[in-house]
């Protein structure tokens, strides 16, 4: 089908600077600040990608490792919630000592060139018990949430307690922090008070004093010595937002929330329609309602759906092609600032008197959240797919966060249930830019298309893309793109980034799934030497490299399959290193994070780990000695209660043991020496347990899974006089299948 869309009288936003609340500079002199239209370095776009990674709900020993990963997926912010409980458990008595360790947290940050926002609270949620807030706060003659003496004063010590784990390490001393936010989702949202739910439907209570809240704390913080260039606030759910304070967004297609009244079938969701988020007068279909004109602050999002925990009431397996997909549809509505909820999994700490400290909804101890990242480190097809689109707006946000969200007439009002039409969008300055097609709805199933065309009228001419694409797919394609000096007309393929090798620019693109891959450039021009102006793809494509000329100038293009670009990083020396493992790097060089003792890795340019390769990518073989340990033995010691003996030679030669789970029941339970180690709502994927931490213990103790039973018609009966309560199912089904060791290698490049 074709369609059309004028850009014409389309032109760049015009930045302004919001002022002396929103600037920063660092001791070196560099400056950050925030425009009407996106963040700024030193006066130009920086297009800001933020990844959650809460530091307590993992064993510190993993940090430093994770805070890579997330660099090399292209994550330049880290944002991490400080759980008032997890620190302050018991009324003044701070322990920032162990996982709860800020300070060495943000140095890692540091030492990485990572950024970092603090979500200070007092009140977070993240799934934490009453929200974050310790249970002493309860008992206190003051409402939490509330401007008194009494709520006031046990903030002010919080925030100063949080000041001395950091200070010096705000971006004005040198440091990493340029950001914090003052509580979350004021009078937005709430959290189950634990001290009663399960029994009465109690919630915590969630504010109501409006702006006037938020600048008081705000103004405590700075008191207190936190002083970031910028302090952020919620803007969904018509959360107040003070002027001072930039406002984040975000969206999440699977809700768990839902099913604590609702009983029915998950509906699809607003959040795959194309919208205009920076745009007065606009009206959108969704949660997008803010108290201030759209063009007077950057779209930015601190909570976009990198993940979801599987609640009690709601089980399900994340479609982790929905995560990049929403990502993309946000970039085209006119996000400047990337920023998921969760980027990196973790396990909750249990709390010093045994107290589980999250929230009764969620498992007690797992929150993996299957994000990008899992909670023992295991990298997913979201992370992969993420990597190329932060690459993206790593080497062209600069000239993508001026760019105007345009849409087709209907565009934001399709309904989401609908699997026909054609969702597009552009981002343009009138002349260049980019058109984005998706093919993704989550909780509906999408077909795959062919033969579509999009024509967009522009100053220089109308640009016809004719297309197909994948079902679950999304696709950024270019138009009248500047290749230094070269005009790209239009291409059916992904850019992904652009490097220096030997005095010449490469553009890297992949080409989406579903689509023929092809590149049109302007008349004039030689391909490989010779005149012509277009280069058609091979339908095998792997990766080819091809160099367009004209006159003095001339840029080389590698076009990469889908498949194949998943697995590139880019790393120092303008390296491409290809691998379907993690890779890391830091000042001794490049790392392997792998579950194959037999790995093949490639990088461009073909030397670029040595050797004397030729072509387009050097090939290179790295193998791991295979873990020799012999399997757990399990041991069925009740009806649905097994006992896991593990090898003494669990950790030989190896940098972590997973083991995975394949069972059915309603709830695991995994115990070690009387503690439970992890849990898990059954969700018919594998459960997964990170075994490094626990391995001295398991020399000599089993690990005992517990699992409760889904069950048919359960009832209690309560009909005794004695007060005699039991527990009756028609059916119950509970079973341990398997449980397989899965080493994790890591070998050194």
């Amino acid at each position: 089908m074709d369609h059309r869309l004028s850009l014409l009288g389309t032109e760049a936003q015009k930045a302004y600077p919001l002022g002396e609340a929103f600037h920063g500079r660092s001791k070196d002199g560099t400056e950050l600040s925030v425009s009407s239209c996106c963040m700024e370095r030193d006066g130009k776009p920086f297009f800001g990608v933020s990844g959650e990674f809460h530091f307590s709900r993992m064993e510190p020993g993993r940090w430093e490792d994770e805070l890579i990963k997330m660099k090399l997926g292209g994550v330049n912010i880290v944002a991490t919630y400080v759980f008032w409980n997890h620190h302050e458990e018991t009324e003044g008595s701070f322990d920032f000592t162990g996982r709860r360790d800020l300070g060495r947290f943000v140095g890692l940050c540091q030492k990485h060139g990572l950024y970092v926002i603090l979500r200070c609270g007092p009140f977070d949620h993240g799934e934490a018990r009453n929200g974050g807030l310790p249970d002493w706060l309860y008992g206190k003659p003051f409402e939490v949430r509330r401007l008194s003496e009494g709520f006031l004063s046990c903030t002010r010590r919080l925030y100063t307690e949080i000041v001395g784990q950091v200070r010096g390490m705000f971006f004005k001393d040198g440091g990493p922090i340029i950001g914090v936010q003052i509580d979350n989702e004021y009078m937005a949202s709430s959290a189950p008070w634990e001290m009663t739910t399960g029994i009465s439907n109690e919630w915590a209570f969630g504010g109501d004093e409006g702006e006037e809240y938020l600048l008081r704390l705000k103004e405590l913080a700075a008191q207190c010595g936190l002083t970031p260039v910028f302090y952020t606030c919620t803007g969904w759910g018509r959360a107040p937002t003070p002027e001072s304070m930039l406002p984040l967004w975000g969206g999440y297609a699977y809700r768990p929330w839902l099913f604590y009244s609702h009983k029915g079938e998950h509906p699809p969701t607003e959040e795959y329609i194309y919208q205009d988020y920076h745009k007065n007068g606009v009206t959108c279909t969704d949660d997008f309602k803010p108290r201030y004109g759209p063009e007077s602050r950057p779209y930015a999002c601190c909570e976009m759906g990198g993940g979801m925990m599987c609640s009690y009431n709601y089980r399900f397996q994340l479609p982790y092609k929905s995560v990049d997909a929403m990502a993309a549809v946000k970039l085209a509505s006119g996000c400047s600032f990337l920023g998921y909820y969760m980027y990196h999994g973790g396990s909750n700490p249990i709390g010093k008197n045994g107290q589980y400290l999250n929230e009764s909804q969620v498992c007690k101890i797992s929150y993996d959240y299957q994000a990008a990242i899992g909670e023992f480190g295991q990298v997913r097809e979201s992370y992969r797919r993420m990597k190329l689109l932060h690459y993206f707006v790593g080497a062209f946000g600069e000239e993508l966060c001026p760019m105007r969200t345009v849409l087709p007439e209907g565009a934001q009002l399709i309904d989401p249930g609908d699997v026909d039409t054609l969702r597009y969008a552009v981002r343009t300055d009138g002349h260049s830019g980019f058109l984005f097609v998706n093919n993704f709805q989550d909780h509906a199933a999408m077909k795959d298309r062919a033969g579509e065309g999009v024509t967009l009228e522009t100053e220089e001419g109308e640009i016809t893309f004719r297309f197909g694409i994948a079902s679950e797919e999304n696709a950024i394609l270019p138009f009248n793109m500047d290749l230094e000096g070269i005009r790209l007309v239009q291409a059916n393929a992904q850019p992904v980034t652009k490097l220096e090798r030997d005095g010449r620019t490469i553009y890297v693109f992949f080409v989406p799934r579903g689509m023929e891959g092809s590149f049109a450039f302007e008349s004039g021009v030689a391909i490989d030497g010779r005149d012509k102006s277009a280069y058609i793809c091979p339908k095998d494509l792997t990766a080819v490299e091809f160099t367009v000329s004209r006159g003095e100038s001339a840029v080389s293009i590698l076009a990469l399959s889908r498949e194949l670009a998943e697995q590139m990083y880019i790393v120092s020396g303008n390296r491409l290193v290809f691998t379907d493992g993690a890779l890391l790097e830091d000042e001794n060089g490049l790392r392997l994070e792998t579950v194959k003792t037999d790995n093949h890795v490639y990088c461009c340019p073909a030397n670029a780990l040595g050797g004397s390769a030729q072509g387009i990518l050097g090939e290179h073989r790295f193998t791991a000695n295979e873990w020799r340990g012999e399997p757990a033995v399990q041991r069925q010691v009740g009806p649905s209660r097994y006992t896991l003996y593990l090898p003494e030679n669990l950790m030989d030669g190896v940098k972590d043991m997973l083991l995975s789970i394949e069972y059915t029941g309603d709830i695991g339970h995994a115990f070690l020496n009387g503690r439970m180690v992890s849990d898990n709502f059954y969700n018919g994927a594998p459960w997964e347990i990170g075994l490094r931490e626990l391995a001295d213990e398991l020399r000599t103790e089993p690990l005992v899974i517990a699992i409760t039973p889904l069950k048919e018609g359960a009832k209690v009966n309560v009909e005794s006089p004695m007060a005699g309560r039991l527990e009756q199912a028609g059916k119950t089904e509970a079973g341990l299948y398997r449980a397989e060791l899965r080493p994790v290698y890591e070998i050194k490049l």
